[in-house]
């Protein structure tokens, strides 16, 4: 099994990227929860913030803030924050959300997986859906190979968006971040990718996904099945019947309240009594 380890300064062509709209309280904890051996390098792309977002100032961390001159929303902000990163000379980019909590020593995992794989291009990793109170409420396992991810792209959620290491030249090679998807931006760019590079995931706990009732998936999410849906249509597969049942999913999630979804998904994956489970408290 590959080591994780890497020597002091291995993180230097890494970049973690963080849009941020506000929530200047969620951007510092977010960020505090990195651990490395190495230095870590951060870009807030403040999204238009009332008041700005300032750097804050933590034992480990780089941090830079790309400012946008108004508000224009997650899909820009991460195109111009990947462009910001290639100019820099990065060559990863590790996404996070402010709000979420990842595990320490994940960035050097993915970026020594990325090394020895560079058929890969985006590299996810699973995660402990927790409330705002840091209480766990289900996992996000999704497959881990490229041949998986592809045959149930459309029936499961196959990305972690905030747990992603992305290859920016890869990310620029097929034109971005765009906002033709409103709010499924993250799918159209992994479908984009895997027309030409592979798409992973490594099967362990990176991340703690915050669950917010003020999050896309929530606010929009009658936008992001739209745009998941006209996904859906364009990259169809008639001979894949995982993408028929995938297309009946999002059909059905499209009339579904979403409150119900969550209280299904609580159901189905909630850890059961005695059952080992990891905790964001440190």
């Amino acid at each position: 099994m590959m080591s994780s380890s890497l020597p002091p300064g291995a993180l230097d062509d890494v970049a973690v990227l963080m849009p941020a709209y506000n929530g200047h309280a969620d951007v510092e904890r977010t960020l505090a929860s990195f651990s490395e051996e190495s230095p870590v390098h951060v870009l807030i792309v403040d999204d238009g913030s009332t008041p700005p977002i300032v750097a804050p100032t933590l034992p480990n961390l780089s941090v830079e803030i790309l400012r946008m001159p108004q508000n224009v929303g997650i899909e820009r902000a991460l195109q111009a924050g990947i462009d910001a990163l290639a100019a820099r000379g990065y060559r990863y980019a590790a996404r996070i959300d402010a709000g979420d909590l990842t595990v320490p020593g994940r960035l050097a995992k993915q970026r020594a997986h990325l090394d020895a794989h560079p058929e890969v291009a985006g590299l996810g990793m699973w995660a402990q859906v927790v409330t705002r109170a840091g209480a766990p409420l289900f996992m996000l396992t999704p497959p881990a190979t490229p041949a998986g991810i592809r045959r149930i792209r459309f029936l499961r959620g196959c990305f972690v968006h905030p747990s992603m290491m992305l290859r920016i030249d890869a990310v620029q090679a097929v034109g971005n971040y765009r906002a033709a998807y409103p709010a499924a931006e993250d799918l159209d760019l992994f479908l984009r990718l895997m027309e030409r590079y592979d798409c992973a995931n490594l099967p362990e706990l990176g991340l703690y996904y915050e669950l917010n009732e003020g999050g896309i998936s929530a606010t929009k999410r009658r936008r992001q099945i739209a745009s998941t849906l006209r996904l859906q249509l364009h990259y169809f597969n008639v001979f894949n019947p995982y993408d028929w049942l995938g297309l009946a999913k999002n059909l059905l999630h499209f009339v579904t309240p979403y409150r119900t979804l969550q209280w299904v998904k609580r159901m189905l994956f909630a850890p059961r009594a005695g059952a080992s489970q990891g905790s964001r408290e440190s």
